[in-house]
């Protein structure tokens, strides 16, 4: 088939599907964070660890409450991975290296689900099932409660709390994310996605060779790793495996499942601040970036340059024929836009200007339309700096939903902008600079020497530092350097951006709406959009565009 028939194709099915989730699953969403009525279990659990539902709680408390709960997860994570050997369906798994181990527990409480080890020969079934899926819940859940207790900053008024981080994380996991990765995973194994305990199975292939096939509880790992923007493989190959994506259909279902709620929380935005104009803006700009770059990628992995790319219609290394060019861009442009990581074809056999731009995906800051929660709270957080960009344009005081934004809100939008480049220009910056750092990323990490060997060190620490998870496989990330390093990338691109998003959402709550006048900006017209579009690609393209040109770009000109 016509590859540009091809991509309308799924392009135009993945986007009537969401066009038929977006609005009762915002509304739903939007419902389930506003409600006073909490469930029999949510009360139970609430007793259980001494917390009161109906008490609200400040920006302090409610950051203190996430970053609590967050160490406490990767503590658990780590002894568990470390006493492996000791749990049931451990499969003879001996306990995890000390430095992967840590790197792994902070990468899954992180939702980054940054994986420098082979799953299916590191973790059993316990640490897989009681660990990492686990995480892969309340990971998510965080994020999602994150960006609600900024939409109720937004929409409130002379209030000094933004709600309770602990009814916020229960209500996402036991009302959104569990009921929909149910369903979800039945579809899944319908579909043809394994599940069981069955362990390793040795099988003698037709030429009598023999073969060790491993099982697992796939399909359920496999619902909530897309749903929740996850992205951690229960097989080395992730996405790519055909126990975890048998076939087109599952493969266009798992791109839907990425985008199902972040999408949808575009309307639950709108829904809470009584106004879905503003739910359609910021869903406009969000679709516009993904479909211009899932555009884009297609059109570079078709055209890739040599004589076995040209024969074959187009770049195919590292490609699954069962999923073509067309299924591996849109997957991993979705997988890229929406800090999943999840890839279902090797983002280091991408063209060299194909792999530069799913990389320009997590530099945008992975909002279109981005992580559970974290995509739309990053999102407002550019849309702020973009009314304060057109109040200085002309000469207003600029203000977003009826909410003054001063000097401490540009301050605080700023750091947080600031954050992930930071982390990104540093790490791989000493990667090369330190001589004995240098010396094991050179001669043990990368695989490929010069400029790809370097655009696969910035892919680590940009996915790292982005909480995506996905990499240029052609990179050893189990080393003592890169394990530390990319592990303090994750801690620290989640926590310190939330620290300044829960800010910001105490001080616009506290504030009191002003009423909109004739110099008042709307927010909710194409013109906004196009100027919330473009300081995102501008912003992005003054921090990353001279480390790309040292890197991906100078490969693809070569």
């Amino acid at each position: 088939m016509n590859t540009t028939l091809l991509f309308v194709l799924q392009l135009g099915t993945l986007i009537l599907l969401l066009g038929l989730v977006y609005r009762p699953l915002g509304d739903y969403l939007a419902v389930v964070y506003s409600t006073q009525k909490n469930l029999r279990v949510e009360r139970a659990f609430y007793r259980l660890i001494g917390v009161n539902p109906g008490s609200a709680q400040t920006w302090p408390v409610y950051l203190r409450s996430v970053l609590a709960f967050s160490a406490i997860g990767v503590l658990a994570l780590y002894v568990v991975q470390r006493t492996q050997q000791i749990l049931p369906y451990s499969l003879g798994l001996p306990p995890v290296e000390p430095s992967t181990a840590w790197n792994t527990a902070i990468s899954f409480v992180t939702n980054t689900n940054w994986q420098s080890y082979s799953p299916e020969a590191t973790m059993g079934y316990t640490v897989q099932l009681v660990g990492l899926a686990v995480q892969n819940f309340v990971s998510a859940a965080v994020g999602i409660a994150v960006a609600v207790a900024l939409i109720r900053g937004l929409a409130a008024r002379r209030s000094s709390t933004i709600g309770n981080f602990w009814v916020d994380l229960t209500r996402g996991v036991v009302r959104i994310l569990l009921p929909l990765s149910v369903i979800a995973a039945v579809v899944l194994l319908l579909s043809g996605v394994i599940q069981n305990l069955n362990g390793f199975q040795h099988v003698t292939g037709l030429t009598g060779a023999t073969q060790t096939i491993p099982g697992g509880p796939v399909a359920s790992q496999e619902a909530i790793k897309e749903l929740g923007t996850n992205g951690g493989g229960f097989f080395n190959a992730n996405s790519a495996h055909p126990f975890e994506n048998p076939n087109g259909w599952t493969n266009l279902f798992e791109i839907f499942l990425m985008l199902a709620i972040p999408v949808s929380l575009a309307r639950t935005f709108g829904r809470i601040v009584d106004d879905h104009r503003q739910g359609y803006a910021i869903l406009s700009a969000m679709g516009i970036i993904w479909i211009v770059s899932a555009g884009l990628l297609t059109v570079l992995e078709s055209a890739g340059n040599g004589t076995a790319s040209q024969l074959a219609g187009g770049a195919m290394e590292g490609k699954e024929t069962r999923f073509g060019i067309v299924g591996s861009a849109i997957f991993g442009t979705t997988s890229t836009l929406t800090s999943t990581g999840a890839v279902d074809s090797m983002h280091d056999s991408l063209t060299s200007l194909g792999g530069g731009l799913v990389m320009i995906n997590m530099m945008l800051g992975e909002v279109a339309p981005g992580g559970v929660g974290s995509g739309l709270y990053g999102i407002l957080i550019m849309a702020i700096v973009a009314v304060f960009v057109a109040g200085l344009m002309v000469g207003r005081t600029p203000e977003y939903l009826g909410k003054k934004i001063g000097a401490r809100e540009v301050k605080l939008a700023s750091m947080y902008i600031l954050i992930t480049p930071t982390l990104v220009l540093a790490g791989t910056a000493l990667s090369f600079a330190i001589p004995a750092v240098h010396d094991s990323v050179v001669k043990t990490s990368m695989a490929n020497p010069g400029l790809h060997g370097y655009s696969e060190v910035l892919y680590a620490f940009t996915s790292a530092a982005n909480n995506n998870g996905s990499a240029f496989a052609g990179l050893t990330a189990s080393t003592p350097w890169l394990n530390t390093a990319l592990g303090v990338a994750m801690l620290l691109g989640r926590f310190l951006p939330i620290v300044f998003v829960l800010a910001l959402a105490g001080s616009f709550a506290a504030q009191e709406k002003v009423p909109t006048t004739a110099g008042t900006l709307p927010t909710h017209r194409p013109q906004f959009i196009g100027l919330l579009i473009g300081t995102i690609v501008i912003v992005s393209a003054l921090t990353y565009l001279p480390v790309l040109a040292l890197g991906p770009i100078a490969e693809g000109l070569k």
